[in-house]
């Protein structure tokens, strides 16, 4: 997946060197023109440095890129940012799931609430799968598929510079069972791991406090460097991106109540690695009945 990337970013520099020497530019002319430093021309030219699509289309504007040639430099901008296997499975994905994935790779930093399911990029494997196969809504023969493209997803995480994260996950989420107490157990386990990530912040809104400033539903806030904040929300059968400066403000203004009523970071483990282990105790003991 990384190699995709790679040749993508490669391809698009050849691309932009080759425009920019019909310009008659060299990379310090260039340079002078865009206001960069000579080396961040380089890397672009390279592909050493996968530029954001303002830097390309400003880089194209200088050289006077037009038409197709534009718009095959600039696809391959947006496709050097996009992992392998949403080019393998991106045809049998919702097109809003494909526009939050494009959303998440080039976000610097993504905060969720949810109150229903484990976020789709802190699931495991077998939790997705049995998702998928007790909500009846898939068909069987895509099941794979789809378990494989959120896995993948997790690839963020593992960048050399990934965004940072911050969950905000209610505690009823915990406790409702998907695929069972060994599904569920191995799960919680799996939070415990990722929660200790230097830029991964996970948090419990307790079922004790009652209402809280999210009682409206789930969504996912997602900010970037180079493009205004954007607020997504979904639902079975819609998605809807919201990028109105007032909107941004309501979800950051939400986000902030639940910092004031959520567990700490600290108690949020202590909650899960409870949860987790009652369930461990509970499969043991039924592995145990089993075996009599």
């Amino acid at each position: 997946m990384r190699d995709q990337a790679t040749v993508r970013s490669r391809e698009l520099g050849e691309g932009l060197r080759l425009v920019m020497e019909r310009a008659g530019l060299n990379g310090r002319a260039a340079a002078m023109r865009l206001g960069w430093s000579d080396s961040k021309v380089s890397r672009l030219l390279t592909g050493l440095r996968g530029g954001s699509e303002v830097d390309v289309s400003a880089f194209l504007a200088v050289c006077g890129v037009k038409g197709k040639e534009r718009q095959r430099l600039m696809g391959l901008c947006r496709e050097q940012h996009t992992p392998g296997w949403f080019q393998q499975h991106g045809s049998r994905l919702p097109q809003q799931v494909r526009t939050l994935v494009d959303h998440e790779n080039k976000a610097s930093s993504i905060r969720v609430f949810q109150h229903t399911l484990i976020p789709g990029l802190l699931q495991t494997g077998e939790y997705a799968r049995a998702l998928f196969r007790e909500a009846g809504r898939i068909p069987h023969s895509e099941i794979d598929d789809r378990v494989a493209a959120r896995l993948a997803r997790k690839n963020l995480f593992s960048r050399d510079h990934p965004p940072t994260f911050v969950f905000f996950v209610h505690e009823f989420v915990f406790r409702l069972p998907v695929g069972g107490a060994e599904v569920m157990s191995d799960q919680l386990h799996e939070l415990l791991r990722m929660s200790v990530r230097p830029n991964l912040t996970l948090r419990v809104v307790p079922a004790e406090i009652g209402a809280h400033a999210a009682t409206s539903g789930h969504f996912t806030l997602m900010e970037f460097a180079d493009f205004k904040p954007v607020v997504y929300l979904d639902s079975e059968t819609s998605s809807l991106f919201l990028e109105q400066p007032e909107e941004i403000l309501a979800y950051k203004e939400i986000l902030a109540a639940l910092g004031e009523t959520a567990l700490s970071e600290r108690q949020s483990r202590d909650l899960i690695a409870g949860m987790a282990t009652e369930l461990y105790a509970d499969r043991d003991g039924h592995d145990r009945l089993a075996e009599k």
